[in-house]
């Protein structure tokens, strides 16, 4: 195994660029994470990502289970994507919104 250190008084320049897909799997990755929420199987798989000066803008659309608190899931969600994002990239996330599009009611919460 190799192992590569980083001189920081180097002069040599370089560039790190990342393509959609790879946030995009950064992002799945995060909610994925979080208990009571799944994504969206949708040809776009629920995220769409939009790159801005100030960040990026997600949307993100899940199913929750009933038996979670849906505001509390929604916080959670945002600050999953939010920490992954920026500690996995060189990128901000300036703002999350998350769409709850379906809700799973198991049969143990039927009435």
């Amino acid at each position: 195994m190799a192992h590569i250190r980083h001189d920081p008084t180097s002069t040599q320049k370089g560039k790190v660029t990342y393509n959609s897909g790879i946030v995009s799997g950064i992002v799945a990755l995060a909610i994925d994470e979080v208990d009571g929420v799944t994504l969206l199987n949708t040809k776009n798989k629920g995220i769409k990502l939009n790159f801005d000066k100030q960040g990026i803008l997600a949307d993100i659309s899940v199913k929750v289970d009933s038996s979670f608190n849906v505001p509390s899931l929604a916080f959670r969600i945002q600050q999953s994507i939010k920490h992954n994002v920026e500690s996995m990239t060189k990128y901000k996330v300036a703002k999350v919104d998350v769409h709850i599009q379906d809700v799973n009611f198991s049969d143990s919460s039927a009435l």
